[in-house]
């Protein structure tokens, strides 16, 4: 412990802050009414260097809710732009947050710390530049889940609540979330220079990712399409952990991609209470472009976006040769995903077949394929009790019975004893998953000032496979009324 250190022992290194001026704003953060801490995250502190119990928490509220400057943060709002719902809109930017600066944690990872709801910026444009407290929830809540599952995930140190309203749905307490990962570079960086025409500084940026995200690369032939080829396959990666889980984005638009692979920007998303390819999150998307079953198209629509934004730096036969890989990548992660929550050590070739029709068993009964698997887990062929937890999730038994039947039978070439299966399967198939119940029961409660529910709810999404006996009846269905919760680009 002796190497981590209080928050004004943080040193920075301002990598973004030495780029060029046009490619961002310097602004202070404007300060919240009497900001608080609602939640801390120890292990994200640690990451920083950070000794969660030598943290204050009056300070941390202070130098986030800019009632104190925070020494070595040197605030800016990024310049980018995007495709939002398939339309490209060059008036992009950090809007509501703002980057503070870089920290070298102790393992040498050099971080973001980035301030959402921190005020008014030039890209605001008719917005305030404040989050609220429901969307802030939402988004620390996620960012744990995601990174309990092992997906990719930005995180965040810590959230604060105010006694500061803005409008949205009617007038609601803003708050702030300071986001933690190592980038915030998004594809709509690159786009906003290809768009604008300024190609030096298109190459200027590839070669900050390139030396700060890929240092691998830059002793390569072709450095930066060695980088988009990895994009790609991280992209790839990501969407399948996505599909393999049930997360729907809600809002896959092109500035809320990652340069790093990382899920990012949370809005309208949702982990499906069942199975539903033509899910849509967001009910501002009436056409259904961000559909569960639509993401990894549109992830690869986005790819080629990126690609578009860097012709000018690579051969555009390469960009389309890396952009043919991604359907194999994105299959082959898919399926490594799936066979593990079977537990499938040993791959075979009709595997793949095994799952769709299992996935197709599961969009016809409209089953919850998270409570399917990890009640799968405890399977033995010709144990009543276990096969029956599993037909009572099915509204028609017969199609169930007849796959585990099948299911039987792949067993049989697995070498693993059942008990070492089993635990390999609990491993990736989470007793507890984030559903929009649980967040909605949460954000009431800090609507009326009791933080404890959420932060009571922290180490169930870090660990979501551990017993949490406590916290039983959300690994049940979820109740009745969680089928008329609505979620909209403001969530």
């Amino acid at each position: 412990m002796s190497h981590l250190q209080g928050l004004d022992g943080l040193v920075f290194d301002n990598s973004y802050a030495r780029l060029p001026r046009h490619w961002f704003q310097p602004t202070r953060i404007c300060p919240l009414k009497h900001a608080h801490l609602i939640s801390f995250n120890p292990p994200v502190a640690r990451q920083l260097g950070l000794d969660p119990c030598g943290v204050s928490p009056s300070l941390l509220a202070q130098v986030c809710g800019g009632e104190v400057d925070w020494p070595g943060t040197e605030p800016l709002a990024m310049k980018y732009t995007g495709h939002q719902f398939g339309s490209y809109n060059p008036d992009l930017g950090d809007g509501r947050g703002l980057l503070l600066g870089e920290v070298i944690g102790p393992e040498g990872q050099r971080l973001d710390l980035h301030l959402k709801g921190a005020g008014k910026t030039a890209f605001s444009r008719f917005g305030d530049g404040r989050a609220v407290l429901r969307s802030s929830i939402r988004e620390y809540l996620a960012s744990e889940a995601m990174c309990g599952l092992g997906i990719p995930t930005t995180r965040a140190l810590c959230l604060l609540g105010s006694e500061e309203y803005t409008l949205r749905n009617g007038m609601e307490p803003c708050a702030m979330l300071l986001r933690v990962t190592s980038s915030h570079i998004r594809f709509g960086h690159f786009e906003y220079f290809y768009y604008s025409g300024q190609h030096d500084d298109l190459h200027r940026l590839a070669q900050y990712c390139i030396e700060r995200y890929y240092p691998q690369l830059q002793s390569a032939e072709q450095p930066v399409a060695q980088m988009f080829a990895e994009v790609v396959r991280r992209s790839a990666e990501l969407v399948a952990l996505w599909q393999a889980y049930g997360f729907v984005h809600g809002v896959l638009n092109t500035d809320n991609m990652s340069i790093i692979g990382e899920t990012f920007d949370y809005g309208p998303f949702t982990f499906m209470d069942h199975y539903e390819p033509d899910h849509v999150a967001n009910k501002n998307d009436h056409a259904g472009r961000y559909a569960f079953s639509r993401q990894p198209s549109i992830v690869l629509w986005n790819l080629s976006a990126l690609a578009q934004a860097l012709l000018p730096l690579i051969e555009k036969s390469r960009l389309e040769a890396e952009l043919d890989r991604f359907e194999e990548l994105y299959e082959a992660a898919k399926l490594k995903r799936m066979r593990a929550r079977l537990g499938l050590q040993a791959p075979r070739s009709d595997d793949a077949d095994l799952i769709v029709r299992l996935e197709s068993i599961w969009t016809e009964q409209r089953m919850d394929h998270n409570r399917f698997l990890r009640h799968l887990c405890e399977w033995q062929p010709g144990d009543t009790s276990s096969t029956n937890s599993l037909l009572a999730l099915a509204r028609q038994e017969k199609a169930v019975a007849e796959w585990l039947r099948q299911y039987e039978m792949r067993l049989e070439y697995e070498v693993a004893s059942t008990p070492i299966r089993q635990a390999q399967m609990r491993s990736v198939n989470p007793r507890y998953i984030l559903r929009n119940y649980m967040a909605e029961e949460v954000i009431r409660e800090a609507h009326q000032g009791d933080y404890r529910p959420l932060n009571a709810l922290l180490p169930l999404l870090r660990h979501p496979g551990d017993e949490h006996s406590e916290f039983s009846a959300y690994a049940d269905a979820p109740p009745d009324w969680a089928a008329a919760i609505h979620l909209t680009c403001s969530s």
